[in-house]
């Protein structure tokens, strides 16, 4: 019999460098509220947003996914020839092929990397972090861009009352690359596919072009069920996550969740009897919902503000329209 030699990588992985890109336009909920029969009031006892950001017609998935990445680069001492793969997360790349991750590789200067997209919704960001990290240690590659990016004002109807207020545009990046010790822990995640319908694009497109009408199929949540299962289910994924990472919630220094709902990030904090000196991440107040970028918009945040700081343990977590999950510890760099 033939045998094949294998590839043997790092023996640990872990995050090089974060960077971001947040649109110029910042939308109060006072922009929102006519055309939904609103209140700001009653927008931020919902969901804790008080302003979003919408990308301008200049600013494209790609455009901002490529300013997030050169941050993260700069501030990882990579060049983009040293990227050997670029893994993007997002919903909301208009063209069903092919990837925008290979028209970003290239735009960055990649030496011809493996670039593909994948579409894990608000998880993504977790999924492909997950992904690079294996890659790293599995030795096919050594350094990995991970981008999360969405551009959601373009699939959101802002006269729905139910969505309307909730979702926003931005991308965050992160280097991956190898190390001593670890800086990525093992990943949970799964999906609940009973769920599926909670949150959904409304329509086929098939059904639309049909129909013959002029408007995008645009994204629909049934927020109740979404914040019943989310409160309650990831606690149980951090909690699993910690215990395989071999860790307790004392251990943790920042706890950055998905910006999904304030209330949400609140009572997993509770269910998981986070201590109080935890730093955790509140982006959504000001970036609104933006789905696979949200992990690392906030992460970024709380480096630029100080909240995390290098060294520091941070257990990251996500949820989406699938119902789709995924959860790690990180070391902060």
């Amino acid at each position: 019999m033939t045998r094949l030699s294998s590839a043997t990588g790092a023996p640990h992985a872990t995050i090089l460098g974060i960077g971001s890109y947040r649109p110029d336009r910042v939308v109060p909920n006072s922009e929102l509220v006519e055309a939904i029969d609103s209140s700001d009031e009653w927008i931020q006892q919902r969901s804790g947003i008080k302003e979003r950001r919408f990308a301008g017609p200049d600013e494209s998935v790609q455009m901002m996914s490529v300013a997030a990445s050169r941050k993260a680069l700069d501030r990882a001492g990579i060049e983009p020839a040293q990227i050997d793969c670029v893994i993007v997360a997002t919903v909301s790349h208009m063209l069903q092929t092919p990837a925008i991750a290979t028209a970003i590789g290239y735009e960055l200067g990649t030496d011809k990397a493996p670039a593909f997209d994948i579409s894990a919704a608000c998880a993504g960001f977790c999924h492909g972090v997950a992904l690079g990290s294996d890659m790293i240690r599995g030795g096919s590659a050594k350094h990995v861009l991970v981008i999360g990016v969405e551009r959601l004002t373009d699939i959101t109807s802002l006269s729905d009352r139910g969505t309307a207020f909730i979702f926003a545009d931005g991308a965050g990046a992160a280097v991956l690359g190898p190390a001593d010790e670890p800086g990525i822990g093992p990943v949970v995640w799964g999906s609940d596919g009973e769920q599926f319908d909670l949150i959904r694009q409304k329509e086929d497109w098939r059904d639309v072009l049909v129909q013959d009408r002029p408007e995008m199929p645009h994204l629909i949540m049934q927020g109740s069920a979404v914040f019943r299962w989310a409160s309650f289910e990831m606690a149980k994924i951090a909690q699993a996550t910690l215990d395989r990472s071999g860790i307790s919630v004392d251990d943790l220094d920042v706890f950055v969740p998905h910006q999904a709902n304030m209330r949400i990030i609140d009572a997993m904090a509770r269910s998981m009897k986070l201590p109080e000196r935890v730093r955790i991440a509140r982006d959504i107040a000001h970036q609104g919902n933006t789905s696979a970028a949200s992990i690392p918009l906030a992460l970024d945040r709380m480096i630029d503000d100080g909240e995390a700081r290098s060294g520091d343990t941070a257990l990251l977590i996500a949820f989406g329209a699938g119902l789709a999950y995924a959860a790690q510890v990180v070391t902060i760099p």
